[in-house]
């Protein structure tokens, strides 16, 4: 189990990293975004490769940041009965949740969109619009992603495992673990 949750913190650690560097994605997003604003509204000046750099870092922020917000417990869910369940309850909802969801279904999109991902590589895919991007990096991004989320799925049902097990004590709140 000590090597399990090796894994798990340095799974914690790699996406604390891609949140990071999503900040200033979201410093950046901004900034371009009104930079865009401006050009168009106060020198009719409009750019198609400003514009899809603008979609593609809000894309970025979303498909990166899923497994940060895992990891910190942010994803949506219904919390009128878990919430009032016993925490080792919950743990158990938790870890059959992972199971038998979220990684399927991170498993499943990345078979899918992996062909698709590839295609878009192989025929060096670009924009449709004049002065447009490339789209194979944005492409690229999706199993990226995937792969994150996926990875803290699995760190998260490691720390389920092992605080069932009494190896580890998760926070309340968070479900984080308590150090």
């Amino acid at each position: 189990m000590r090597s399990l949750l090796a894994l798990s913190r340095a799974i914690d650690a790699l996406n604390e990293g891609v949140g990071r560097f999503n900040v200033w994605l979201v410093l950046i997003v901004t900034l371009l975004s009104a930079g865009n604003a401006l050009m168009r509204y106060a020198f009719r000046y409009s750019s198609n490769a400003y514009l899809e750099a603008q979609w593609y870092l809000f894309a970025l922020i979303f498909l990166w940041g899923a497994g940060w917000t895992l990891k910190h417990n942010g994803h949506v869910r219904v919390d009128v009965i878990y919430s009032k369940l016993p925490k080792r309850a919950q743990l158990w909802i938790d870890l059959l949740g992972t199971l038998f969801f979220l990684l399927p279904m991170v498993g499943l999109v990345l078979w899918l969109s992996w062909p698709i991902v590839l295609e878009s590589l192989k025929i060096r895919e670009m924009s449709p619009d004049a002065g447009g991007l490339p789209r194979w990096p944005i492409k690229l991004a999706v199993p990226v992603g995937l792969a994150l989320l996926g990875l803290q799925g699995i760190s998260e049902l490691i720390k389920r495992i092992a605080a069932l097990t009494g190896h580890l004590e998760l926070a309340a709140e968070a479900q984080e673990e308590v150090v």
